[in-house]
């Protein structure tokens, strides 16, 4: 009966570490998302850029922002890798998506947040699928 606790104690707190992993991961992908972001915003107010591709920025900066913070986050995490990255995917468009809220005061998924969504979503998978666990070395 102490083993199953003793398992089920340190099922609990891998766990948590996960969490506060991928929470770490998410601050990470928001810091690099606005970093970059900040940089499209000069390169349009220069000319650089035309005002016509700033959807098209803004979800690359999604992907780049979240693969930032899922990078991070997989190679702390040695369980679930998928997961791991869909996670910071998922931090990532919540902060957004509060700091669209504290902007606009409203937000709506139709004005383009469903891209946004899948942007964050697939650029937190892409370090989660490429993670291969290593192979167990067979005992002869």
């Amino acid at each position: 009966m102490k083993k199953k606790e003793r398992r089920s104690e340190e099922l609990g707190s891998q766990w948590l570490n996960a969490a506060c992993e991928v929470l770490k991961g998410g601050a990470l992908a928001g810091v690099t998302a606005t970093l970059a972001l900040l940089i499209c915003a000069v390169l349009v107010s220069t000319g650089t850029v035309p005002v016509s591709a700033t959807y098209g920025a803004v979800l690359a900066v999604c992907v780049l922002g979240a693969l930032s913070g899922s990078l991070y986050t997989v190679r702390r995490v040695n369980s679930r890798p998928l997961l791991a990255g869909l996670g910071v995917g998922a931090v990532l468009f919540l902060l957004l998506l509060t700091a669209g809220f504290i902007v606009y005061q409203s937000a709506s998924i139709a004005n383009g947040g469903a891209g946004i969504l899948c942007a964050c979503l697939c650029g937190g998978a892409i370090p989660g699928l490429l993670t291969r666990k290593p192979k167990k070395k067979r005992r002869r």
